[in-house]
């Protein structure tokens, strides 16, 4: 097996079956173990997807911008592949929070969404920002200077992350409940530990993912370099036989 496939696919069915244990365990504690909250009765139990979601999509974001510092000090093109992926799955992760917290304020506040809500439109901008990541790596086509601006891209979309949750928690809150917070969010026992595992759940979902887009793209890059290879083997070799001299039997 080659060294990069090794690399980016190692253990990657033991990732999966962590995944899916803990994930499960989640939502049975979400679904069993955590009490109904008063207000708002059942539908509240989609905090224990949409908030994990939002939380792992900020993480994946701020580790592509880490990943773009990577290849700016060094070149290696793996770090731009990592930034690449993290940044394409934390994408995939926020469409799913967007989705969710939709869902879950029509049935709290009996709205899809709420524009004068920080967090909400914060996090909204956020999406958007990152909309424009792969229009604007794939219209450039040199390798090289696509991988340089996709990294300052990351780089700076990166730092704006944890500046743009700071403004967010300077903020007057408004309706969306703060639950990173010095109190814990006024979770009780039951819901905090429910809450936690949640995310595990949900940054292993992350992981695995990620390792899987990883292992794809090496097997697929290695796949173009020995049809290259063959290639310019086939090419090469009338030219060898035509460059060969010949014999004449008499």
């Amino acid at each position: 097996m080659p060294t990069s496939t090794r690399l980016y696919g190692t253990r990657l069915s033991a990732w999966a079956i962590a995944t899916a244990i803990v994930l499960t365990a989640a939502f049975a504690l979400a679904a069993f173990y955590a009490p109904i909250e008063a207000d708002q009765g059942f539908s509240q139990k989609i905090f224990y997807v949409h908030v994990p979601l939002a939380i792992v999509t900020l993480i994946g974001f701020v580790y592509g911008g880490i990943c773009g510092v990577q290849y700016l000090r060094s070149g290696d093109s793996r770090h731009d592949l990592r930034s690449y992926t993290a940044i394409h799955q934390a994408l995939i992760f926020c469409l799913a929070a967007l989705i969710t917290g939709s869902i879950w304020a029509k049935a709290a506040w009996g709205q899809w969404w709420v524009w004068d809500e920080p967090t909400l439109v914060s996090f909204l901008i956020v999406f958007l920002l990152y909309c424009t990541y792969q229009p604007l790596r794939f219209s450039i086509e040199d390798p090289e200077r696509q991988a340089r601006y996709a990294a300052v891209f990351a780089v700076v979309a990166g730092a704006f992350i944890p500046l743009n949750f700071i403004a967010v928690r300077l903020a007057d809150p408004l309706i969306h409940p703060r639950v990173l917070s010095k109190s814990g969010g006024n979770l009780p026992g039951e819901m905090k530990l429910t809450f936690y595992m949640a995310i595990v759940g949900m940054l292993l979902l992350f992981i695995t993912l990620y390792k899987y887009e990883m292992t794809a793209k090496h097997g697929r890059a290695q796949l173009r370099a020995l049809r290259r290879r063959l290639g310019t083997i086939d090419q090469e070799a009338p030219r060898g036989r035509s460059a060969a001299p010949s014999v004449n039997p008499s």
